[in-house]
Order: structure tokens, then sequence, then C-alpha cells
């Protein structure tokens, strides 16, 4: 979930070389929640945290490891108090818990780094550490992790970066910072960290920010030429543009086709086009190919969509994404990059089913459902370089939250259940 609180749907990416395109069910997993965060070490995943409508947090978690199909639960020794609207950042060794909302609605600003290989909990030091807030952002850059905005007892412009070497905090500067927000998005360039859009407390905004954490300084984004203020928009980073697009107004009742392409080089806003553009919409799928963008899916104020565009930022145009074939309209759903196809499955309407989409000959293939998960929203995936792994989320044909998931093998087109033994409790 991102720093916002808004629901975020995991994108992945990988090589083309899924193998057998099956879906395997998992089995022990913690237990049913939501609000959890998981993250990818490269040979397993790792889910923790969450809570149950609002009333009991989790400070428990599991490790999911696709190869052997087995759980292992997560040490609570040292680790964090329970919570929900957390981050995660995975550092390559360590994964890093951050903030968060307790039980009794109280926000935190408290954290721990989690060892997988020992099985072990370093807590994070809560010197200097940022305001208690949830909902905020949290990008990785390489050696630290910032956290920016979010929620607590305000809407916060703050922030900070933690080095888990020195376990130290160091605040960012707000001169020069964005206003407080949250439902924004943060990409990270590899040099500077931006942060857009999203709500302030009483407007959504078209404002940002530019954070170099090399000199600790903000540069304001231009709003000349900058799309109109949204939140729940997706944006990419191409390698030298974040593109932002889609998204919703909520008190004007609005829902966007509408996005723009912003240099940090020039710090400068080019408009995406409008023309064969999709309708406008807010929790849609968009990732990048390495060429293209690709939104689909997704709701505006009356109906979900089944429908998509291609975006090509060097000729500023849009390709329709063929509807034949094409997975039923939906919106909170997964989408995965394989490095040749975008694998969408699940989502709104209780969906257990999906598709694979070429952009290259832009066609749909159908996904089987043979042994696939039960219909669910609030789900996570993950894509481990053969397969797209799903799980949790919420499932009332099931009876609620879930801890049950399976893999899907895009090259045989087949479904493998993941196993339950060990496995995290439900969640969503």
């Amino acid at each position: 979930m991102a720093a916002n609180g808004s629901y975020l749907l995991p994108k992945l990416s990988n090589d083309a070389g899924c193998i057998d395109n099956t879906w395997s069910a998992t089995s022990g997993p913690p237990d049913s929640r939501e609000g959890n965060t998981a993250v990818w070490t490269g040979s397993e995943m790792i889910v923790w945290g969450g809570e149950i409508y609002s009333v009991t947090s989790f400070s428990s978690g599991g490790r999911y490891n696709p190869s052997t199909d087995n759980w292992t639960p997560t040490s609570s020794v040292n680790a964090p108090t329970a919570r929900a609207y957390h981050s995660a950042v995975w550092t390559g060794n360590e994964m890093i818990i951050w903030g968060g909302r307790g039980e009794s609605f109280n926000s935190l600003n408290s954290g721990g780094r989690y060892n997988p290989i020992a099985d072990s909990w370093t807590v994070t030091n809560t010197t200097n550490a940022p305001d208690p807030r949830d909902s905020h952002t949290a990008v990785w850059t390489g050696s630290e992790m910032i956290i920016w905005g979010g929620v607590g007892f305000d809407y916060f412009n703050t922030g900070g970066r933690y080095n888990p070497v020195t376990d130290n905090w160091t605040a960012t500067s707000s001169v020069n910072a964005p206003f407080g927000r949250y439902h924004h998005t943060a990409v990270w360039t590899d040099s500077v960290m931006i942060v857009w859009g999203g709500f302030d407390g009483s407007d959504d905004v078209n404002t940002g920010g530019r954070y170099n954490p090399g000199t600790n300084s903000w540069t304001a984004m231009s709003t000349t030429n900058a799309p109109d203020g949204r939140e729940n928009h997706t944006a990419v980073w191409t390698g030298g543009e974040m593109i932002v697009w889609g998204g919703a107004d909520f008190s004007l009742f609005t829902f966007y086709n509408t996005g723009g392409r912003y240099n940090p080089s020039t710090n400068s806003w080019t408009a995406t086009s409008t023309t064969n553009a999709p309708d406008g919409r807010e929790s849609h799928t968009g990732i990048w190919t390495g060429s293209q963008m690709v939104v689909w899916g997704g709701a505006d104020d009356i109906s979900a969509f089944n429908t998509g565009g291609r975006y090509n930022p060097g000729t500023n145009s849009w390709t329709a994404t063929s509807t034949t074939n094409a997975p039923s309209a939906r919106e909170l759903h997964t989408a995965v990059w394989t490095g040749s196809e975008m694998i969408i499955w699940g989502g709104g309407r209780l969906l257990n089913d999906g598709g694979r989409y070429n952009p290259g000959t832009n066609t749909w293939a159908t996904i089987g459902i043979n042994s696939a998960p039960s219909p669910r929203v609030d789900h996570t995936a993950v894509w481990t370089g053969t397969e797209m792994i799903v799980w949790g989320g919420y499932s009332p044909g099931s009876g609620g939250d879930v801890n049950t998931g399976a893999k899907y093998a895009p090259s045989t087109d087949s479904w493998t259940v993941t196993t339950m033994s060990n496995a995290p409790a439900d969640r969503g």
C-alpha cells in the first residue's frame, strides 16, 4: 500500500522467461489481514504486519519460497509493534519496516530491520526519526531509505533519511519542500526523489518537488503545463522522465484521461496527448516496458473498464489496447511485466481470471483458471522471473480475508496452488 493510504497495486518486472504458466497454492500463511506490506528478496516474498477491520493489528509475518512452495514464519523476537499502513523497503539483504498505524489508531515512528537469513530483527533507532505517521511514501536509494509525507496529527511535508549501516536518521529539509499531502506518488531517479500530486487535506494538488539527498535540498517543480491536481494516479520513471497519468479529483467528480511527462533536467512538463487516450479513470495499473507506458483497467464513478492504451513518449501518441479476448472490466487488479508481456489478474468484481497482453502484437491470451485462486481483491502479486505468484486478499466467497495463493506460469498457461504449511495468516 502506498504511503498515502490508497490502494496501490504491485507492478513487477522480469525477463520474458516464464516457464510453466501455472498457479501453485500457498499453505500455512499468516492470519488474514489487510494493510500489510510485501517485499521480494530475489528468492522469497516477505509479508508482514497489517490489520483486521481496523480492530486487531499484527506484528507477525511470513516468508514464502516459491522454489519449495513453503512458508516460514518471521521471528517475533524484537519485531516492531503491531501496525498497518506502514512502509517497507528491501535493501538487498534486509527488509526495513517503518511507521504505520498501530492499534487504537495511533500513528508510529518506530520500525525494524529484518534479516531473513538469520531470521532476526534489529530495532531501528527513533532518535531524530520523523514524526509518527502512516500512509507515507518510501524509496530506497541504494544506501538510504527516504520516507516523506503521510498523515498523523497533520498532513506532513517532512520526512527522513535512514541509514541502516549507522542506524541513524537525518531529517529531510523542509526548506522549499512541497506542502504536506498523501495519495501522492514518488519515484526514484537514481539521484533524486520526485514527489507529485496527492491530497493536501483541502484539495487535490498539481505541485511537487525534487529532493536531492546528497545536498539535503528541495527544488520546486514547475507547474507550467503540469497536469491538473489529482490523486490515485499512476507514475512511471522512464530513465529520463516521470510520466503521470489518470487519477481523480473527487471534489470535482472528475476522472482524468490526461497526464504529463516531467523532465527533471529541464524542470519542464510536456502534456501527454489525449488523442486516442483511454477514458478517464483511477485505480488502474500502469507499467513501463522500456519504450512505452501501458495503462489498463480501472474505474470511474459509473463503471469499471477492460480497456487501456499504450503511450509512446517518443511520438507523444496513444495506441488502444485490443479488447479482443481481453479480461473482463475490473479495478484493483494486479499487473506484472515479464519483459515481453503484461499479465493482468484478479481484482474488482471478485474475479480469479486474467489475461496476458503482448504489446508487440496487440493481442491478448486468456489465462487458464484450473487451480487458479478463488476470486479476490486487495491481494499481492510478484514476478519471480518465471512465474507470477498471487497471494492473500479479500474473498467474500471464501469467508473474508484469505491466506491462499497460487503460482501462474505463462509458458504453460497453468496454475499451481501455493502451500499453506507455515504460511502467514489471512490478510488483504
